[in-house]
């Protein structure tokens, strides 16, 4: 899987694109390698918002794009939770995928009866 990261009014650190690759690494193992994920690190800085470091990550499939969003007080929160989120949305495509897999109806391919 192919790992893009991005900073927006934010200086995106050695130390926190390791953060963002280890933390992605889970995901990168059930996604085909073909597989674009892209994760964008922004600040807010409104000093009424209480949660300004936001994470946004899209991943981007053969068919299909998901996304993931989340703010909190700090970066590596914000990182953690949206890998999180994006865990359990790969989870889930990959059951619906499967089910559907086994719900196909069976061809007969006997042609002797």
């Amino acid at each position: 899987m192919r790992i893009e990261i991005k900073g927006r009014k934010v200086a995106v650190s050695d130390d926190l694109r390791e953060r963002v690759e280890k933390r992605f690494d889970k995901i990168a193992k059930q996604v085909s390698p073909q597989a674009e994920l892209e994760v964008e690190l922004s600040e807010d800085r409104n000093p009424r918002v209480a949660d300004s470091q936001i994470a946004d990550a899209t991943l981007r499939l053969k068919g299909t794009s998901l996304r993931a969003h989340k703010a909190a007080p700090n970066m590596v929160t914000a990182i953690n939770g949206c890998a999180d989120d994006l865990a359990r949305q790969v989870k889930r495509l990959k059951a619906k995928r499967s089910h559907r897999r086994d719900s196909a109806p069976q061809i007969a391919t006997d042609v002797a009866l």
